[in-house]
């Protein structure tokens, strides 16, 4: 199935930080809603490789939230704190981000903001939250979700902030409520990819009146949440179709593979965004799927993403 194709008028039509004050409210809400639209239509296809895209996407929130933690961890050593750890092993501060993030790509969205996930993300973000704050956060998202998408997306930040835990959260708690909004099984990192989702500050210009949730929302801060999300929607997009690419020609070659357990670990590369050259699937020896990766590398299928002789990983 060919990719979704952008219209040119939208990859030139979406702000960025220095160009945003020159579009009204109006034309940057015409221009979310076009790329929030394409990215639907690409969720909807159900791509057989779409875990895999949700969980790269996920890679990148987690190196933006890594960073705003003070974290100097890249996504090579963000894959290589979770994958390269024995389970039940600590993957450090950073490793942990990583798996919030993930959290958020592989569960249902329905499942992401019950209170016992929320409880479990804030730590994971390294947040240790008493039941007071954790009820008092799960009842505010459930109030945003009332709202129109723009007081939902800004409110999901406020409220984390007024909580104490900080913009990196705010990104996940709106991310997950706007996969919500949108009817999507799985959610999509997006405004967690971008580092100025909530602007300089608060805007000096009257403040959206939002009477269902409470939430005030100055303009500036409006479009600039809206850029952030058509940003992130094309960036998504954009992914989809590349890692399609690499899954059509992973899958033109795998009838070419005679290991036993090909098929399920095309499957896993498929769903994941990386795999460890020396993780225990179906059986295979650690010989043998070095030698299965390395065909499929001849065969340009997969790439190894580590750049180390040892210690290989290999994905999409």
């Amino acid at each position: 199935m060919p990719a979704i194709a952008l219209p040119g008028w939208l990859r030139r039509a979406v702000p960025d930080a220095q160009s945003l004050a020159v579009h009204s409210l109006e034309d940057v809400a015409l221009i979310a809603g076009a790329a929030i639209g394409a990215l639907d239509a690409s969720i909807r296809r159900q791509e057989r490789w779409a875990g895999a895209w949700r969980q790269r996407l996920a890679l990148a929130a987690a190196v933006v939230a890594a960073k705003q933690a003070g974290r100097v961890e890249d996504e090579n050593a963000l894959r290589d704190a979770v994958l390269l750890t024995r389970p039940g092993d600590e993957v450090g501060p950073a490793g942990r981000i990583f798996l919030g993030w993930r959290r958020f790509a592989t569960r249902p969205s329905e499942d992401l903001l019950t209170r016992k996930n929320i409880g479990a993300v804030l730590e994971e973000f390294g947040h240790a939250p008493h039941d007071e704050a954790l009820g008092d956060l799960a009842g505010e998202l459930l109030r945003l979700t009332r709202g129109g998408m723009v007081e939902m997306v800004a409110g999901a930040f406020i409220a984390a902030e007024r909580q104490g835990f900080g913009r990196a959260v705010g990104a996940w708690l709106a991310d997950a409520l706007v996969a919500q909004r949108c009817g999507w099984p799985r959610a999509v990192p997006l405004l967690g990819v971008d580092v100025n989702a909530m602007g300089s500050g608060r805007s000096r210009r009257p403040a959206l009146p939002i009477a269902t949730t409470g939430i005030e929302v100055g303009a500036e801060q409006a479009k600039s949440l809206l850029a952030a999300q058509a940003r992130a929607a094309l960036r998504a997009v954009d992914l989809f179709a590349e890692l399609g690419r690499r899954a059509d020609r992973l899958l033109a070659v795998a009838p070419k593979l005679r290991a036993k357990a090909a098929d399920t670990v095309v499957d896993k590369l498929l769903s994941h965004d990386a795999i460890v050259a020396s993780e225990k699937i179906a059986g295979m020896s650690d010989r043998g799927l070095r030698r299965l990766f390395d065909r499929l590398v001849e065969f340009g299928a997969v790439r190894e993403l580590s750049g180390r002789p040892t210690f290989r990983i290999y994905g999409l």
